[in-house]
């Protein structure tokens, strides 16, 4: 399993991947195959993470857990519930989370993302990892009382600052069950295994498929599981996948 990052270095941006412990330098497209180049001294730490990708859309799925539902006491969908966040909601790992002024309560939601990695249009659910690149952790970071208030989500999850990502895109992966963890300030508030899922990723990509085509880059936020809650300035939010890594973001207020 490799793990893809978007490291910065000296004012330069690059692919790097993480194998074996080491890390090296990547070509410029990693939807066309991932080449190693010369490893970059000091590892991670020697370089900041930057999102993995700036996707064209990210299609989120509301009520995809169903302790999730029980949790908002909604029952279960007939069908994936379907949102997008824009692009201008992308978030870099350790970039703080703006609360903007005057909209009230604002949530994290924990949850594993799905990384297409080529032009997929009206793909059947039997080959959906043909066009999966990786996985990573998202928060669908949401402004819970605007959504409250209405019957759509574009402005509640629309944000910027609202999509974080990262910190990598792990590569070889499948749909197997995994633990999707959600931390505030290092208590777990989150956990629960993708097994969870009402409709597996296999699926969404078929529905989403259908629907609009997904180019490379473009993000699939396959839902949260139960046990979401506010967050204010000072906090520090965390997804964790397994398989994947760990996403922190610091929260501070807009000014």
């Amino acid at each position: 399993m490799d793990r893809i990052y978007r490291a910065r270095q000296s004012g330069e941006s690059f692919y790097a991947v993480e194998r074996g412990g080491a890390l090296f330098r990547a070509g410029d497209d990693i939807f066309n195959g991932v080449s190693l180049g010369e490893p970059i001294s000091g590892g991670l730490s020697s370089v900041r993470i930057a999102a993995p990708v700036r996707p064209s859309k990210i299609v989120c799925v509301g009520l995809n857990y169903r302790s999730h539902a029980a949790e908002v006491k909604k029952p279960l969908p007939a069908e994936p519930l379907l949102f997008i966040k824009p692009s201008t909601s992308v978030l870099d790992p350790g970039a703080p989370i703006k609360l903007p002024p005057g909209v009230g309560r604002v949530d994290y939601e924990a949850e594993l993302a799905v990384v297409i990695g080529r032009r997929a249009h009206r793909v059947p659910a039997a080959r959906a990892w043909d066009y999966i690149l990786g996985l990573t952790c998202l928060n669908d970071v949401t402004a819970r009382d605007l959504q409250n208030r209405e019957s759509q989500y574009t402005r509640c999850k629309g944000f910027d600052t609202f999509a974080p990502i990262g910190p990598c895109i792990a590569t070889g992966l499948n749909g197997e069950p995994r633990m999707v963890e959600g931390w505030l300030n290092g208590e777990r508030r989150q956990g629960s295994s993708t097994a969870d899922l009402i409709f597996p990723i296999e699926h969404l990509v078929e529905f989403i498929t259908f629907v609009m085509t997904l180019e490379p880059g473009d993000v699939i936020s396959t839902g949260t599981p139960s046990g979401i809650g506010s967050i204010k300035a000072g906090d520090v939010v965390t997804v964790k996948v397994e398989g994947v890594g760990e996403l922190a973001n610091p929260v501070e207020s807009e000014i």
